[in-house]
């Protein structure tokens, strides 16, 4: 039987235990970069600019993913997500309301038609002779 002086941690994470030694990897996902979808609102979306400055924080996060730099990446990785969560946000509410007012311009323009061409020419007052 071991006694607890025999269990003693060599590293954060080596454990030696008598005769047998426990080494624990520490497996870290690494952070999104959203590169293409950066690239996606720097095209197509670009309110305010938000896709370019979106599309520069995702190559900053992939730099700093490549040197192993996980916490710079994650940061970088969030902002540039922040972005894009905004930009993306932004053009669809500039989408939703530019189909609205395309609707209304359009059904007024239709009742105004309507309204000038039934202007009391096709009562039959007028036709009956």
């Amino acid at each position: 039987m071991s006694s607890p002086s025999d269990s003693l941690p060599l590293r954060a994470n080596m454990f030696v235990d008598g005769d047998n030694a426990l080494l624990l990897e520490e497996v870290r996902e690494m952070p999104k970069d959203h590169v293409l979808w950066s690239f996606i609102c720097c095209l197509y979306f670009n309110p305010f600019c938000l896709g370019l400055a979106a599309l520069i924080y995702s190559v900053k996060s992939r730099d700093k993913k490549v040197v192993k730099d996980i916490e710079g990446a994650r940061s970088y990785g969030d902002t540039a997500k922040t972005l894009n969560i905004i930009s993306t946000v932004l053009v669809c509410l500039s989408i939703v309301i530019a189909i609205i007012v395309v609707a209304v311009v359009l059904t007024t323009a239709a009742a105004a038609f309507n309204k000038s061409s039934y202007n009391g020419y096709y009562s039959g007052d007028r036709f009956s002779g």
